[in-house]
């Protein structure tokens, strides 16, 4: 066996040993190591160079990516995530006739298509759905993904919110949680607008909370502008604080008839 390999499945064990015990320091130290190491590998990306050892070395590349991406989640750094899924990604799409099936892959796809809807990439978000299989399509990890971007869309933030409960990977609640706050954000910032004030029970309901507790606490940490008194949630002070912006009308105008006049000039 090439020692280069050995040297790297050895390092590799001790990252998923540290992985298990959740020490996320010492797997991103030990990641940093893989990472250049890796790079010694002539039969990966973008190379393939066809050794002796090619289906060895990119089964145990494809795996160490796939860790490092669930690394990323498990940090909540989506930087990394976004780094290494795209040096993951072409094991999936580049060595996929040199490689079996990663039971990984799916779940990974779907977590990047959450993450790319948490980012409101949706442009993104459908051409990475453009690449996929009808087969990848019918997985529920990427339906997962799917039907909660159409609720998004269709502004059912109840389906979204709940969806969490329903998660097919627990990779994935990071980004609900991510996805939950984007929606409660929308949603507060559309009342403010609408609203004056809110009884708490209108305001618990209107931002999709179970309980008063956990929509007080949303107040008090995302939005101490508002009011909260006599049973009840007041935005006035946050519109009084916004900055309001004077449409330059005379201009407009003078821009419009300046356009009208080119244009009668050019015809």
């Amino acid at each position: 066996m090439d020692p280069k390999f050995t040297e790297i499945a050895q390092l590799f064990e001790r990252f998923k040993a540290a992985f298990v015990r959740s020490d996320f320091d010492t797997c991103s130290n030990f990641l940093s190591q893989l990472k250049v190491k890796l790079t010694e590998l002539g039969s990966l990306p973008p190379l393939f160079q066809d050794t002796p050892n090619a289906v060895k070395e990119l089964t145990l590349a494809r795996d160490i990516y796939e860790h490092a991406v669930v690394l990323s989640v498990k940090i909540e750094d989506q930087d990394a995530f976004e780094r290494d899924f795209f040096q993951l990604k072409s094991y999936y799409v580049d060595a996929r006739d040199r490689l079996p099936p990663s039971p990984q892959e799916y779940p990974i796809l779907g977590l990047n298509l959450l993450r790319l809807l948490v980012q409101n990439r949706i442009a993104e978000f459908h051409t990475e759905l453009e690449l996929l299989s009808s087969a990848a399509l019918e997985n529920p990890c990427i339906k997962h993904a799917v039907e909660l971007e159409q609720s998004f869309m269709e502004g059912a933030y109840n389906r979204v919110l709940s969806a969490r409960q329903t998660v097919p990977h627990e990779t994935y609640v990071y980004f609900m949680d991510l996805l939950a706050k984007t929606v409660r954000d929308e949603l507060a910032g559309c009342s403010e607008k609408a609203y004056d004030f809110l009884s708490i029970k209108d305001a618990r309901q209107m931002l999709l909370f179970p309980s008063d507790r956990e929509l007080l606490a949303y107040v008090s940490e995302d939005h101490p502008e508002w009011e909260v008194k006599n049973d009840a949630v007041y935005f006035q002070k946050a519109k009084e604080s916004a900055p309001c912006k004077e449409i330059p009308s005379l201009q407009l105008i003078n821009q419009t008839l300046s356009y009208a006049r080119e244009l009668e000039r050019i015809v």
